[in-house]
């Protein structure tokens, strides 16, 4: 049986692409971005990589559809209805809160996922043991995704991301780097990377939520599942407040870094994991000469419904 990632062309080999930003040229510190974002315009990011194991698992089992959950701008939601559309599976969404209209809304609806809204106190049970069962029996067959496409399937697919990087590295010159460096929002990729690097390389997770959301207890359960010590790679607070929370500084960052850098980033993971980096390069954290490995996880297409607010963090 074919795998889903060859049917649907995501074998190609991926971009780096060099960085050049002022503090990086002060540093002596080299950058490359892996430029998941230019996977598909649809499918971009890593949530692909999160995602192909477990359409693996439900090619395997002949499912007859696919249901996962997310909020009303999520990355994993539209990068499914994406998938399912493609595979010519039906998908099915829960969403956090009450019905409204975001741009990623219109192109879950677009592309024929059945959304259900389960309120916030509804959302909050999507953890305990019994929150499938109801779904289950209204969708019988369905592949069940953990949110974000989380889970061992959701981290063993970005693993395979590593042997990828090391395969684009003479694009660069390169024959090796010193670590990656990456947003964490459940910790899912950073597991899969640490996996793949089994080791080799330190992997940095910039957390896009405060650490009171147990992203490092994740991390470890991901790990001793796929039977790996936990070590390998450091979790720093790169949030700025909290989850989703934008002030100028970060709008005026995200400006400069795209005028100057070429590279478009999100307001919610991949922005604040550049600052979080810079911080780290203007203190002196990595010494001149260190090669390092940024991870554009994506998520471009969450930015559209921030545009205006980060519009007028700029204007005052």
């Amino acid at each position: 049986m074919s795998s889903v990632q060859s049917d649907l062309g995501f074998d190609a080999p991926l971009i780096l692409q060099p960085l050049s930003l002022d503090w990086l040229a002060r540093s002596g510190v080299e950058v490359a971005v892996l430029r998941l974002d230019l996977l598909d315009p649809e499918l971009s990011g890593n949530k692909w990589f999160k995602l192909v194991k477990h359409l693996d698992a439900a090619r395997s089992v002949a499912a007859p559809g696919l249901i996962s959950l997310g909020g009303p701008h999520s990355n994993h939601l539209h990068a499914l209805a994406a998938a399912g559309r493609r595979l010519g599976l039906p998908t099915v969404g829960l969403l956090r809160g009450h019905e409204q209209v975001t741009p990623t809304v219109a192109d879950l609806r677009g592309w024929g996922m059945q959304l259900h809204w389960l309120g916030y106190a509804g959302y909050r049970e999507r953890n305990l043991p019994t929150f499938w069962t109801p779904w289950r029996a209204r969708y019988p067959g369905f592949y069940c995704i953990p949110e974000g496409g989380g889970g061992l399937p959701g981290a063993l697919g970005c693993a395979g991301l590593v042997p990828r990087v090391e395969s684009a590295l003479a694009s660069l010159g390169w024959k090796d780097y010193d670590a990656l460096w990456l947003a964490a929002g459940t910790g899912t990729t950073l597991a899969g990377l640490v996996i793949g690097e089994a080791g080799r390389h330190r992997v940095f997770g910039a957390l896009a939520g405060p650490p009171s959301h147990a992203v490092d207890a994740g991390v470890a359960n991901l790990l001793a599942q796929a039977g790996m010590a936990s070590s390998g790679y450091e979790l720093l607070d790169a949030s700025r407040g909290g989850f989703g929370r934008f002030d100028r500084e970060l709008a005026q960052f995200i400006l400069d870094t795209e005028r100057q850098g070429g590279v478009p980033l999100d307001p919610i993971y991949t922005a604040k994991t550049m600052m979080a980096l810079r911080l780290y390069v203007e203190r002196g954290y990595f010494p001149a000469g260190t090669r390092l490995i940024f991870v554009h996880t994506g998520g471009l297409q969450g930015r559209r419904a921030a545009q205006g607010q980060l519009q007028k963090l700029i204007d005052g």
